[in-house]
């Protein structure tokens, strides 16, 4: 275990000798050899016996040689701050159990049998062992030893402090199941639920399989390890499918090949390992408050002790780099549409809520923004049976507008087929610096046309082209304008909310907006997305790629005298890909800046970001974010599209006044 609550998890599949305990228990022990580094290991049910010994499970010879080679692992783990799980047949006063076997430093710390025993179709266990219902003996005897024995077991490391791992166990058919027990053991405090199981594979089954284990982690909150054996159990009438999963919270991390999947059969030992984030698991089941009703209806538990070693080397775990955006892969064109289908039945419910015939106002500038919302709104229009020229896009250049965006935004408007017009926003802005007495860059403007001015402006030196007020008229002159026109749909997006990258009742503002939850990477993403599925050619698809190269910008200082954009926000605050991270994890995960440095130097970017850019980035966020919550306490309507939404309505409530002190301490 790390000290940021990572625990690394290891399913092996095993290359059993059926009805050879001592080869098996050899296995194990070569297995572990290779897995020093792991804190939790976890082979097949009956792995030291194999799954199919049928009727030689009531052989003295099997079950004594399945105690022996326990004892076999158990020299092999001595001295090790590490958990291990194998399965095999226990005897207990009258009975036989299918048990699972749960060993650290060299000792057994307690056996919890199978409780539900399949006995249809292909299975037979009825026949071999008994069900374990919560009558059984406390105590049993094993390899020399007076241990725990029962389905009310869990075992509990310290870990670090705050992260506290503990640790439940069911059997194959225990998951399988209405209610499985990992439900009882989750509710009861378990963090990791683990499954040392025989799954034969049949057409279809590996599928289902894998929902099992996902949904169980997410509804319990909790990771989740399961353990299958393989093809080298006895093939008499079975195949078994060699397959590994590790979940968290609903999330697959980690799947081993299996038989059937078309990689090349294994017929040795293979397993998979991750790295499973208690601290998230603690922190997730904090917020959802439902999850403790869960407790009153759980049995007593008794709970035993191990330790784990104090720091595991590195990560084994994929973090990806752009936590908000859709995986490329055969769901990516559905989670696109889910996205999209969100957005669109947001924006459809509030516009047939108005007076027939009112017109949709947006303003289009030729950056991501404004051509997402504008993309959202057209085909909401289109859901609606709505003529799209009902959608006026307003494009309103002004000082800082290059010519590129410029001919993007009405590209865009006339491609779309909406209602189009152009204000230019420069002699307004010019007469307000003259009202409110202000002398932007130190320019004296009074008796100054338009292009005298802007003569003017090109002659201020690059390094000092910085005037809030010269930023501010402008943006609000085009809220101004927008909202004289009606109703207007917004189009600032998550990041910038996060930020506080807007002015205050400008773009801050509309009547509702699509883009309220959409951070800037999906924003990108989704831009790019459009243009290369929906419009695959022609001119379309050129003027939204040309959006997508575009430098993300306001544009409301002036371009540099080759009429390139100069104003670089991502220049100014950092790249959006490493604040969109640190958003994910800080605001959804919970995580200190801390942890959130830590996994930026693991996460899988889409360029190679130096250490002090990411430390300088998360000073810039956590600075801005409290500084800026002033403008969440107030923003628009829009549609939470996924599972981070800054709504003072909704997910986050938080004072204004709020001292960010103890998270910059920790940027440090």
């Amino acid at each position: 275990m790390n000290r940021y609550g990572f625990v690394r998890v290891t399913c092996a599949t095993l290359r059993t000798t059926v009805a050879d305990p001592g080869a098996n228990a050899r296995e194990i022990v070569r297995v572990l050899g290779e897995v020093v580094d792991s804190d939790v290991v976890v082979f097949p049910e009956l792995s030291l016996t194999g799954y199919t010994c049928a009727d030689l499970f009531g052989q003295d010879a099997l079950l004594d040689g399945a105690v022996r080679g326990l004892q076999e692992v158990l020299r092999a783990t001595a001295g090790r701050k590490q958990l291990v799980v194998v399965g095999m047949p226990v005897r207990a006063e009258n009975s036989l159990y299918n048990s699972a076997v749960v060993l650290s430093g060299g000792e057994v710390l307690g056996v919890v049998p199978k409780q539900s025993l399949p006995n249809y179709k292909e299975f037979y266990e009825n026949r071999w062992f008994r069900q374990a219902d919560g009558t059984e003996v406390p105590e049993v005897g094993i390899a020399g030893r007076v241990v725990p024995f029962g389905v009310d077991l869990l075992f509990e490391a310290p870990g670090v402090p705050g992260f506290p791992v503990v640790v439940g166990v069911e059997v194959c058919e225990d998951l399988w199941v209405p209610i499985p027990p990992s439900s009882f053991q989750a509710g009861a405090g378990a963090t990791l639920l683990l499954n040392p199981s025989a799954s034969n594979e049949t057409i279809g089954k590996s599928g289902y399989r894998k929902n099992l284990v996902q949904g169980q982690s997410g509804r319990c909150i909790a990771a989740y390890a399961y353990a299958g054996s393989g093809p080298t159990e006895s093939t008499t009438d079975l195949v078994f499918a060699g397959h590994n999963l590790i979940a968290e919270n609903g999330r697959l991390l980690e799947e081993s090949a299996r038989v059937g999947d078309g990689t090349p059969l294994r017929r040795d030992s293979y397993w998979i390992t991750a790295d499973v984030d208690v601290g998230r698991i603690l922190t997730e089941r904090r917020a959802t408050t439902t999850f403790e009703q869960g407790p009153r209806f759980a049995r007593p538990y008794r709970r035993i002790g191990f330790e784990l070693a104090a720091e595991m080397p590195g990560l084994r775990r994929f973090v990806p780099g752009t936590p908000f955006v859709p995986v490329e892969g055969p769901e990516l064109h559905r989670r696109c549409e889910e996205i999209f289908g969100i957005q669109c039945a947001g924006l459809a419910k509030r516009v047939e809520q108005l007076p027939r015939g009112t017109s949709l106002n947006i303003g289009v500038s030729g950056g991501l923004d404004s051509t997402l919302s504008l993309l959202v709104t057209v085909k909401t229009c289109d859901l609606l049976g709505i003529d799209r020229t009902r959608v006026r896009g307003l494009t309103m250049p002004g000082f800082g507008t290059t010519s590129r965006t410029r001919q993007n935004a009405l590209d865009l408007m006339r491609h779309l087929g909406i209602a189009s017009e152009t204000i230019d926003i420069s002699e307004l802005a010019l007469q307000s610096f003259r009202e409110l007495g202000h002398r932007p860059f130190d320019i004296d403007c009074r008796g100054l046309d338009v292009p005298a001015f802007r003569e003017a402006l090109a002659r201020v030196p690059s390094g000092k082209r910085s005037d809030l007020v010269f930023e501010n008229v402008q943006a609000r002159l085009r809220t101004f304008l927008l909202m004289s026109r009606g109703f207007v749909v917004g189009t600032g997006d998550l990041s910038e909310l996060a930020l506080g990258w807007c002015t205050y009742n400008a773009d801050h503002m509309s009547m509702y907006n699509p883009n309220c939850s959409i951070p800037k990477t999906l924003v990108k993403f989704l831009v790019r997305y459009v243009a290369q599925n929906e419009f695959p050619e022609g001119a379309v698809r050129d003027t939204l790629m040309s959006v997508f190269e575009t430098t993300i910008s306001p544009e409301l200082l002036p371009a540099s005298a080759s009429g390139e954009i100069e104003q670089s926000t991502e220049g100014m605050l950092g790249p959006y890909e490493i604040h969109d991270f640190i958003l994910f994890h800080a605001i959804r995960c919970g995580y200190a800046p801390e942890k959130v440095r830590f996994l930026a130097e693991h996460a899988a970017f889409t360029q190679e970001y130096p250490r002090e850019l990411i430390e300088r980035t998360m000073k810039t966020f956590f600075a801005r974010f409290f500084q800026q919550q002033y403008k969440r306490s107030c923003v628009p309507d829009g549609p939470k599209v996924g599972t981070v939404s800054l709504s003072p309505r909704g997910d986050w409530r938080m004072p204004s006044d709020a001292d960010p002190a103890e998270w910059l301490r920790e940027t440090e």
